[in-house]
């Protein structure tokens, strides 16, 4: 298997914004596959995010003050060592995670399309636009967008590029420093692409990759930088928010998720249930927006069930670092726990295993079968909370409203899918889901890949679209007062000036854009 060499983790740690000068501590990231070891990493410190801030505040200033199409270029020349070193990185990313081939070739398409797209608009976004002054001829008025500053990027683990890179790239675009903390599972994922950042032109002050324990890392750039961008648990966002709320800055987070599918009696069960595999077991269902609820109308029910799980049964669990795998291992003995865990007491509770619900130790160390349930309730564990790895279930509905209202029925909004016979009939379902992205007739990939429609988070804010670019800014607004200012002018008492401005008043709210 084409695992980088050894002297490749060696090169990408130097990337690290951690002080090595003196020994350190360092943590040892293994290849999930095999459970070897790749390499080890510094272990960063509370002065190192300190030391990465001040640098990084220092750069964005500078960086700041140079035209938006000048910063944009450097995320072209970006894209194309990207598309240039592609499978490199699908090796480094299926390395630390155990994804199969086609869910890593996400994330590289995902850092194409977000490097693209935020490249091409930033410039436009952020130009300054005039709007109607108070007083007209008196007042010229310009609103521009100002960078935040330093951001703050905490990175999860499920998809360690995309995540970090992809969330910093607006981030950047935008004028502002980056101080990035990747997991401490998949450090070299981000690191891999600090180092393609350096190579494309962007200061290597400006963008810093902080490894180490989120209990010191994590805490230390939340109390120095200026906006907060996290995507993890809701446990833990909630955390972070109350944080931020006491230091009155920005916060946007994507949290959990457990997304619905709805398949209605007319849908063609054949490519729903096709297509149902790849959006419940993408990177072996360790995805926010992957779908862990099927809602299939009663009358299609067993059908569908039949076809969804001989596909589930079909689909090649493996290890490979080519694309014959269609569902890879998970990250970590916690999720590997968490997976037996919920399949265990759903059993116990009466639910029914159709397809999976074993480990695979002679697949892997951390490979669990792709997992089908029935008969689940809301007592079970995975009922209503999130597994977070390969486990679905399907549940019978009356009618479509029975599916809207169980769909709709959950903390989280995030992502939701709908088959149903035609697409005007999923549009009108999906009007009625509770979710930030809707898919019809897929299940997640189509709304995430379209990266200028913002993206449905289950926390606060938005990724994509404008509003992905424009909330790492802060608009300001500039007033030029031309000819006389609000003082009367010599001659006319303040008892006959203030009559006439509230007259001006009452004139100009007929006027265009009032």
């Amino acid at each position: 298997m084409p695992v980088p060499a050894p002297a490749v983790f060696e090169r990408l740690k130097t990337f690290a914004a951690v002080d090595t000068t003196e020994e350190r501590d360092v943590c040892a990231i293994t290849e999930v596959f095999t459970g070897t070891t790749l390499g080890a990493v510094p272990v960063g410190t509370a002065t190192d995010v300190t030391v990465a801030v001040a640098k990084a505040r220092a750069a964005q200033k500078e960086r700041a003050a140079r035209p938006a199409k000048d910063r944009a270029a450097v995320f072209e020349r970006y894209r194309a060592l990207v598309v240039e070193n592609r499978e490199y990185l699908m090796d480094v990313v299926q390395a630390e995670t155990g994804k199969a081939r086609w869910a890593a070739q996400e994330e590289i398409m995902g850092l194409i399309f977000a490097a693209r797209y935020f490249s091409r608009v930033a410039p436009q976004l952020l130009s300054s636009h005039s709007v109607p002054g108070a007083f007209p001829i008196l007042n010229r008025v310009s609103v521009r967008a100002v960078p935040k500053g330093v951001v703050g990027v905490i990175a999860p683990w499920n998809y360690p590029m995309l995540l970090s890179i992809g969330d910093s790239i607006p981030a950047l675009l935008a004028g502002n420093g980056v101080v990035v903390k990747p997991d401490s599972q998949t450090p070299y994922s981000s690191l891999a692409n600090a180092e393609l950042l350096a190579r494309a032109g962007l200061p290597r002050d400006l963008f810093a990759v902080v490894t180490g324990p989120g209990t010191v890392v994590c805490t230390a750039i939340v109390d120095q930088c200026d906006y907060l961008m996290f995507t993890g648990s809701s446990a833990t966002g909630r955390t972070l928010a109350e944080q931020c709320g006491r230091r009155l800055i920005g916060f946007s987070a994507e949290l959990g998720g457990k997304n619905p599918m709805i398949v209605t009696r007319d849908a063609n069960l054949d490519k729903a249930a096709k297509a149902a595999v790849r959006a419940c077991f993408s990177n072996a269902g360790q995805l926010c927006i992957s779908i862990e609820r099927l809602y299939v109308d009663q009358s299609v029910a067993a059908a569908f069930t039949d076809k969804f799980v001989a596909a589930v049964h079909a689909a090649n669990l493996g290890a490979s670092y080519d694309f014959s795998a269609d569902i890879g291992s998970l990250i970590s003995e916690a999720q590997l726990e968490t997976v037996t865990k919920h399949v265990a007491d759903a059993v116990s509770k009466g639910a029914k295993v159709l397809a999976g619900g074993n480990p695979r130790p002679d697949l892997g160390p951390l490979f669990f079968e792709p997992t089908v349930l029935t008969d689940v309730t809301d007592a079970m564990e995975c009922g209503r909370n999130e597994t977070f790895g390969p486990l679905v279930s399907i549940y019978p509905v009356a009618d479509i409203e029975e599916a809207i209202t169980r769909a709709n029925d959950i903390e989280y909004g995030l992502n939701a899918s709908v088959w149903a016979g035609s697409k005007s009939e999923g549009e009108r379902i999906a009007e009625r889901l509770h979710a930030g992205t809707v898919n019809i007739d897929e299940g997640y990939a189509p709304a995430w890949g379209t990266t200028g429609a913002p993206m449905g988070i289950s926390g606060i804010g938005r990724r994509h679209g404008p509003d992905g670019l424009l909330k790492f800014t802060e608009p300001q607004t500039v007033v030029v007062t031309r000819f006389l200012n609000l003082d009367a002018p010599p001659l006319i008492s303040q008892d006959k000036w203030q009559p006439f401005l509230m007259g001006v008043a009452r004139v100009i709210r007929f006027l265009p854009g009032r």
